[in-house]
């Protein structure tokens, strides 16, 4: 499922002028605990363990916690009874969708976020190295 030397640029209806942190809440939302996690360790995470950590099924769940914490074998199985049911990439996450921020896969599928208005954004939306995608658009065009 995840993504190999691959950037995804914000999407075509993206207001966001930068990149945006998004609002904190007393629970936090999707949006924020992806940011959280990639801000957090930049360059760690692949797009399943952020997907597991943001599902809202897991925040629910009491007997998880942080995945950091989960020994390898307990996180292998959470990532495959997760993912045994099709779900939705990064490419709609909020964080590309609405709040400014392009998406960075390496050569691991390891990701960095990169503010819209970056030098680093702008040399990576135009690496051809790279696979180009851009996150989904939060309304139909036209």
């Amino acid at each position: 499922m995840g993504y190999r030397d691959t950037f995804i640029s914000v999407a075509g209806d993206c207001r966001a002028a930068t990149g945006q942190a998004p609002p904190a809440r007393a629970r936090p939302t999707v949006a924020g605990v992806q940011h959280a996690m990639l801000t957090a360790r930049p360059g760690h995470y692949t797009q399943e363990e952020v997907l597991l950590a943001s599902s809202p099924g897991l925040r629910a769940r009491e007997d998880v916690g942080d995945l950091e914490q989960l020994p390898a074998e307990e996180l292998q199985r959470l990532l495959v009874e997760h993912f045994a049911q099709p779900r939705a990439c990064l490419r709609a996450s909020p964080l590309p969708k609405t709040y400014g921020w392009g998406l960075h896969h390496d050569e691991h599928g390891r990701i960095t976020l990169h503010a819209v208005d970056s030098a680093e954004y702008a040399r990576l939306s135009t690496d051809t190295s790279l696979t180009q995608l851009e996150a989904m658009r939060s309304r139909r065009a036209g």
